[in-house]
């Protein structure tokens, strides 16, 4: 709807370039980014709480004299780049440059000037200024973007490198933001998430000292969130809390390997450089072609961390992912229920099991498809080859789907289209499309088989689609694709690029996913599409574009999925985030919790099942019915509403958030007790946020387990939003596990 509007007042006449004066403020609800040229050059001079005179941010403006003894002094160019040392009228710091080039000639630096500039506003209703700057010795121009968000206080920033040289440059560094802020504080304290498979997005937070630089980055070349997500939070002058201190904030678009680095230098100046990198040497641009690198988002606050995720939140529903403010269907998907070993009455049998639930859609993973020699009956092949398995399921896909139709079901299929197993027609007609080093032996991967496609090349993206296409066409049904990657780069080199541009394998692979990606998505606009790789390694708004969720992790053991999903939660929305209940002993983990806690966790995202719903007792039955029956009901609130985190797992032993709808008239919260001491370790009231005081709401635990005690005082009671917020609800934990729902409705009296 919001998008709509946008489109609308666009179209209405709005799309009018305007000059850019000396002094230039991009402007956001709470925020300004303030530029001066000066020169022939483009500053930026302030990035923070808003101001209303461009020419104020020039006039305070603080430069440090860095002394003889500093390799060069910093400027706060908009686009940082190598060039000519000077300590009188340098351009910039070089040492610590975002882009840098060897020229077709062979000389080392670069130098940008001012070529002119100018802003619109766009279709999607951002104010976007470019600055276009070109080095006054070579035919080489870097194009730069900003595009400011006002209502989410989020700015988005990207280059575009292009050049007319007699011969190729090379890119040693080609960041898509490199900015260098003079003193903003003495203090910098760097919030990032790492995590591996099983534990993606831990929370870490350590001081940047003084004279230090903090690198953060991914190798992978496909699972952009293993190790590290593309994302950070940096607190200015002391940690930040979720409701209070300075923030400055990204997030890099971006689903291959790719590099953050956080400057603080001698000086106390702040440095800022993020984009995509080349592992394997620098990119060689030919002639004529135009770069177009990842875009860097950011958001900046006085509002505490807290406030970062809600303008991330907010921009990725109305901008970033596809149909944003569409509902989440509720999902039972069959991988951990049957795994390989199924045949079409077990997925019919799981389909009875879903409508039994009040489940909305079934989704086949892994294992139907492949023919003869190359059937997909354990990880050693058939990837490669979206055909139906029909010794397995000898009616086909489109009977799998009409099954699911008569049950009220929508239906989804597993895929991983970007690898092959050397065992598949695919990998054995075409060698030549894997990536692969020329003159080493071909390694495989998980089942000691798997490979990676080579997306650079065009007639593999072509094959990839049109199988894709060809298995939509035959199952009219389709409506969901869990699109899978379960490896990194292997074999690192492309039988396609040529020899002198092998290191180019790792941006134009993404490149090319991308451009597979947008092709599909053109196709097929009502497609739903689940961004898995090997669990929460595709965690990124760079597939997100494409994509209505990411998996969130494979680890579905619920007392670790409240850490994981708390540090996704603090860039990615609800609506992004599956988030299944599982059978006990959990598959990872071993763990047993209580169905009730499982229900809890789950709800903080879009609720699914990985299970087999005939293994369920009748009570286990009975209560997720009831539980999905509620998530439906709030389901708006947790996939639409505003997020407060409350209390940290990270800081405590239990944890509390909760979720807030636009208009302030309903709220959900959730408490998670992860371990309890009995009769010593007593929860304090529970102060919500983001209600309106003056409103009066009924407060209701729900998802209850029969016969238990209420968890919460004022059960059922309507209290005022004031004291809700400024009192809190007494609650309690009882052991291990428990956890607390509540739902909260504004009353008119």
């Amino acid at each position: 709807m919001k998008k709509q509007l946008v489109l609308a007042v666009f179209s209405a006449g709005c799309a009018f370039a305007a000059p850019v004066g000396n002094d230039f403020l991009l402007q956001t609800k709470n925020t300004s980014m303030a530029f001066s040229k000066q020169g022939d050059s483009w500053l930026m001079l302030h990035y923070g709480k808003r101001i209303e005179r461009a020419e104020d941010a020039r006039l305070l403006a603080n430069s440090r004299y860095a002394g003889s003894s500093y390799l060069c002094e910093n400027k706060p160019l908009t686009y940082l780049t190598a060039g000519s040392d000077s300590y009188s009228g340098g351009r910039a710091c070089t040492k610590f440059a975002g882009l840098s080039v060897i020229h077709a000639d062979g000389t080392l630096s670069s130098e940008l000037h001012d070529a002119g500039a100018e802003t619109v506003r766009d279709e999607a209703g951002a104010e976007h200024l470019t600055l276009t700057l070109r080095d006054p010795a070579y035919p080489f121009t870097v194009t730069q973007h900003f595009r400011a968000f006002a209502a989410y206080d989020i700015i988005e920033t990207w280059a575009e490198i292009r050049h007319e040289e007699p011969a190729p440059v090379k890119l040693v560094q080609m960041d898509s933001a490199a900015f260098f802020f003079p003193l903003i504080t003495k203090k910098f304290y760097l919030m990032t998430l790492p995590g591996q498979w099983g534990s993606e997005g831990q929370i870490e937070e350590t001081p940047v000292g003084k004279g230090q630089t903090v690198t953060l980055d991914s190798r992978s070349g496909i699972r952009s969130a293993m190790g590290s997500n593309a994302s950070f939070m940096l607190s200015l002058d002391a940690p930040a809390s979720e409701t209070s201190g300075r923030v400055i904030a990204g997030a890099l678009a971006w689903s291959g390997a790719w590099t953050i680095r956080i400057q603080h230098d001698q000086i106390d100046g702040l440095g800022l450089f993020a984009g995509a990198s080349n592992p394997s040497g620098p990119y060689t641009l030919i002639p004529g072609k135009t770069l177009v690198l990842p875009k860097l988002v950011l958001t900046t606050t006085e509002s505490g961390k807290g406030q970062v995720s809600r303008n991330f939140h907010r921009w990725a529903r109305d901008i970033q992912l596809h149909e944003g403010h569409a509902p989440r269907p509720i999902l039972l998907n069959s991988w951990e229920g049957a795994y390989f070993t199924f045949t079409e009455k077990t997925l019919t049998d799981m389909m009875d099991g879903t409508k039994t639930l009040g489940g909305e859609m079934f989704v086949v993973d892994d294992g139907w498809f492949g023919r003869g020699s190359y059937a997909r009956n354990d990880a050693t092949s058939g990837l490669g080859d979206w055909v139906v398995n029909d010794a397995k399921l000898p009616h086909g896909l489109a009977w799998l789907a009409d099954q699911a139709k008569e049950r009220g079901l929508n239906f989804g299929i597993w895929v991983e289209p970007e690898m092959a197993n050397t065992n598949s027609a695919l990998a054995v007609a075409h060698p030549d499309w894997l990536l692969r080093e020329r003159t080493r032996v071909l390694r495989g991967g998980r089942g000691g088989s798997q490979v990676v496609l080579d997306l650079t090349n065009p007639a593999v993206r072509e094959n990839v689609l049109g199988q894709l296409d060809a298995m939509i066409a035959s199952c009219p049904g389709l409506s969901y694709i869990k699109w899978d990657a379960n490896s990194h780069f292997q074999n690192v080199g492309s039988e396609y690029l040529p020899r002198d541009r092998q290191a180019n394998v790792w941006f134009d692979y993404t490149a090319g996913l991308y451009d597979l990606l947008a092709r599909l998505r053109a196709k097929h606009p009502g497609l739903q599409l689940n961004a898995c790789s090997s669990g929460g390694g595709r965690m990124d708004y760079g597939f997100l574009r494409y994509a209505t969720e990411f998996w969130t992790s494979d680890d579905t053991d619920a007392r670790q999925r409240i850490l994981i999903q708390w540090g996704a939660s603090q860039f990615y929305p609800a609506c992004a985030m599956a988030a299944h209940v599982t059978a006990v002993p959990n598959l990872q983990t071993k763990r047993v919790t209580p169905l009730k806690f499982r229900f809890d966790v789950a709800m903080m995202g879009r609720l699914g099942f990985e299970l087999h719903p005939e293994n369920m007792t009748d009570e286990d039955v009975a209560f997720a019915r009831a539980a999905v029956a509620d998530y439906k009901r709030i389901r708006p609130i947790i996939q639409q509403g505003d997020l407060y985190r409350l209390v940290s797992p990270w800081e405590a032993n239990y944890a509390a958030l909760n979720y807030v709808d636009e208009k302030k008239d309903r709220a959900v919260a959730f408490v998670y007790g992860m371990t309890r001491l009995i009769g010593t370790d007593f929860p304090e009231p529970l102060r919500l946020q983001g209600l309106d005081p003056a409103k009066r709401y009924r407060v209701t635990e729900f998802n209850r387990v029969k016969g238990n005690k209420e968890h919460i005082k004022g059960n059922k009671k309507v209290i005022s939003g004031s004291a809700l917020m400024g009192i809190g609800l007494p609650i309690r934990l009882q052991g291990d596990f428990d956890s607390i729902a509540i739902e909260l409705t504004a009353e008119n009296h």
